[in-house]
């Protein structure tokens, strides 16, 4: 508000709590219960900020959005398609978390940072005199605030976890935990108990609240399944593409294949295995710097 009073611009809000709760928050919250590690990001830039702003955009006669993601776009005139571009800033870049965004909606979305750093952004506002407030960065989810995932669960939705059984890969009783929704797929600390070796969580099964554990050498697999997919040109995908893929945000991309498994599912085979591949995350395809699309993990 302080900046567009700044620069002499209109200033609106948009109310969009309730849409914000039931679209993000509430299936943030099935999807833990469901014994899946959700991804928020994707569904508020799905649902929320481009969905809600290019409503308002089309209620208003404006032509075109900007935000603030770190990414980008262009329009290759030899393939006659927009398509969606990491960030400069390879520390920032968001390109990750915007995989749903469609042909219609880059052909009219502007990011003005994609081309910057982080500190030319900060140079440039400070050398302009834009009224900046210095804050600490956060990684967390913006309504998790410093509130661990179950803290929140149990004081948002009264979702406490009950007691259940640690297995072995073969199905084996190991121990007691205390509610599958406190554990994600890879981790290894704070699990309650102590093994000859190093144990990991591999997977859960939230109909009957157990939680699997393994050594680590058993947490990488080759085969992944997407579901809930989309692509940045189109939302099929006829033949099987190589492409380089992301299944979590801090990760290097990994090369492989992308294919169909079935009408609703894509099949993602890697070239190497990859270590804690978790349902609920996203797995998102890149072509060089070029997002191809990108789903769900089943």
């Amino acid at each position: 508000m302080s900046v567009a009073d700044f620069l002499a611009i209109p200033f609106y809000e948009l109310n969009l709590t309730k849409l914000f709760k039931e679209k993000v928050m509430d299936s943030f919250a099935e999807s833990y219960l469901r014994g899946e590690t959700p991804n928020p990001c994707v569904v508020c830039n799905e649902y929320i900020k481009f969905a809600q702003l290019f409503r308002f955009a089309d209620e208003n006669g404006y032509d075109h959005i900007a935000t603030g993601h770190y990414a980008r776009s262009y329009f290759d005139t030899l393939a006659q398609k927009y398509y969606l571009k990491k960030a400069v800033d390879s520390q920032k870049d968001q390109s990750y978390f915007l995989y749903t965004l469609t042909q219609e909606q880059l052909s009219r979305i502007i990011f003005p940072l994609g081309d910057l750093t982080k500190e030319e952004v900060k140079n440039l506002a400070e050398i302009n005199g834009l009224p900046l407030k210095t804050k600490k960065e956060s990684q967390d989810i913006c309504f998790i605030n410093n509130k661990n995932y179950y803290q929140f669960l149990e004081e948002s939705y009264g979702i406490t976890g009950e007691e259940g059984a640690f297995l072995d890969k073969y199905g084996t009783p190991l121990g007691k935990h205390k509610g599958h929704m406190r554990y994600t797929t890879g981790q290894r600390k704070g699990l309650g108990m102590s093994f000859p070796q190093p144990m990991f969580v591999a997977g859960k099964d939230a109909a009957n609240n157990t939680v699997t554990l393994v050594e680590e050498s058993e947490l990488y697999k080759k085969r992944i399944t997407v579901k809930n997919y989309s692509f940045t040109d189109s939302g099929i995908i006829d033949d099987s593409i190589r492409a380089n893929i992301k299944i979590r945000y801090r990760q290097t991309e990994q090369p492989g294949i992308v294919g169909k498994f079935d009408e609703k599912t894509l099949l993602v085979t890697f070239d190497c295995p990859q270590r804690a591949p978790a349902s609920g995350q996203s797995a998102v395809f890149y072509d060089g710097e070029n997002v191809i699309g990108g789903g769900i993990i089943v």
